[in-house]
């Protein structure tokens, strides 16, 4: 009696998880939404500073295969090769594909962030910073770009806070801490701070 209980609970749980699944797939806003799931709703701030005079990341200024598991999905290698040509919605389409046979995967969630910024969609770029956060709590790229994003929001403090954990989290000097240091800077300067 007590396996037919397991069974029907395990099955009433698996139909639950389904079904807030496809609630949230079908709901039409899902990939435009201005709030991102992890936090507080998502409004700019008006910067003084345009953001296209900041400097663009240097650790996605090399987009190919970094990795040699790349190779073995041909959506996360579609993926990379969007980005490189800057065509942010195939970039998009493609990581998300591969998300779903790897939904782990931090940088995966890194990348989809990344091409969401590139399009200017702060609330799903956030999103997916805080998800490759959640993954994977010392992914320097997400702090990295998560911490850029902030800043074009006009947010300067939430950046400082990441470059804050990006310092605690390169040992010796790394990119992400540098391009943000950069950023931050870049910021302040064009803002007048």
């Amino acid at each position: 009696m007590t396996m037919i209980r397991a069974v029907a609970l395990a099955i009433m749980l698996g139909v639950l998880v389904s079904g807030v699944a496809a609630h949230i797939v079908s709901w039409p806003g899902w990939r435009t939404a201005t709030v991102p799931p992890f936090g507080a709703a998502v409004t700019p701030a008006e910067p003084t500073a345009t953001t296209d005079a900041w400097p663009i990341c240097t650790t996605m200024a090399s987009v190919a295969s970094d990795a040699d598991w790349a190779q073995l999905d041909p959506d996360f290698k579609a993926g990379k090769r969007a980005l490189g040509s800057g065509n942010w919605n195939g970039a998009i389409a493609a990581f998300e594909l591969a998300a779903l046979r790897d939904p782990t995967n931090a940088d995966i969630q890194n990348y989809i962030g990344y091409a969401y910024r590139r399009l200017r969609q702060m609330g799903p770029a956030i999103g997916h910073y805080q998800k490759a956060l959640l993954l994977n709590s010392r992914h320097r790229s997400a702090h990295e770009h998560l911490g850029e994003a902030y800043l074009v929001l006009g947010e300067p403090a939430k950046a400082q806070q990441l470059l804050a954990a990006l310092e605690n989290l390169c040992l010796i000097p790394c990119e992400e801490y540098d391009d943000l240091k950069r950023a931050i800077t870049a910021y302040k300067t064009l803002a007048g701070h």
